[in-house]
């Protein structure tokens, strides 16, 4: 009878072949930085001019910017700062994101539709204070990503620094009511964005689409 039982368990019992997954094919992340880096660069070229006085008035309205400041500055650098998650590179994201959000701020003090300038109605004074306590923050937040980035390469480094400065100086302008600090502030603005083009198409130029590369200088 137990040799009975015994077969009717194994002609009814159920085997499991345990299969190994299919393998995951993984997503492949371009570099996000060169996109990041160029809609810094133009969106700060353009508004630098204009702080500068090239060609115009310093005090001269620059409302051009405000539609780049939206998408190329703004949109377009947050999705990089978003896709530099994707890859792992926490630096680039919060540098991209928090600037995309810069630049999306900027835009809205402008628009008049958010009504921010026209809460202000004629006082100037309290109103260039306003924005150079926007601009000091900013700065601050500046400095903490140049000490964060000392060990990357020369090139991110120098951007850094002279960001850094050119926030000083239109800081300083808001606070002073200085347009000579200000013109200064643009100069330093437009080296700036320069030098984001230069480490964005350093970005670009790789060893497998491009003959030639452009040194950055690494730190590490």
């Amino acid at each position: 009878m137990a040799s009975e039982g015994h077969d009717i368990e194994s002609k009814y019992q159920v085997t499991s072949h345990a299969s190994a997954p299919p393998p995951v094919t993984p997503v492949i992340v371009a570099n996000p930085g060169p996109l990041g880096l160029s809609a810094f660069a133009l969106t700060t070229f353009v508004l630098s001019l204009h702080n500068a006085g090239a060609g115009l008035a310093p005090t001269s309205p620059h409302g051009v910017v405000t539609g780049l400041a939206l998408f190329y500055g703004g949109l377009a650098q947050v999705l990089a700062g978003m896709w530099e998650f994707r890859t792992g590179n926490a630096f680039g994201a919060t540098a991209f994101t928090s600037y995309g959000g810069f630049w999306l701020s900027f835009a809205c003090i402008f628009i008049p539709g958010t009504g921010i300038l026209a809460s202000y109605g004629s006082d100037v004074a309290t109103l260039n204070k306003s924005i150079g306590y926007y601009l000091l923050g900013w700065t601050i937040f500046t400095a903490l990503l140049l000490i964060a980035c000392h060990r990357s390469n020369v090139g991110i480094v120098a951007l850094f620094f002279m960001l850094l400065i050119t926030f000083v100086l239109l800081t300083a302008a808001k606070f002073n009511g200085s347009i000579v600090t200000q013109q200064a502030g643009g100069v330093f603005g437009v080296v700036t964005a320069f030098i984001a083009w230069y480490n964005a198409l350093a970005g670009l130029l790789t060893k497998e689409s491009s003959f030639f590369t452009l040194p950055i200088g690494p730190l590490s």
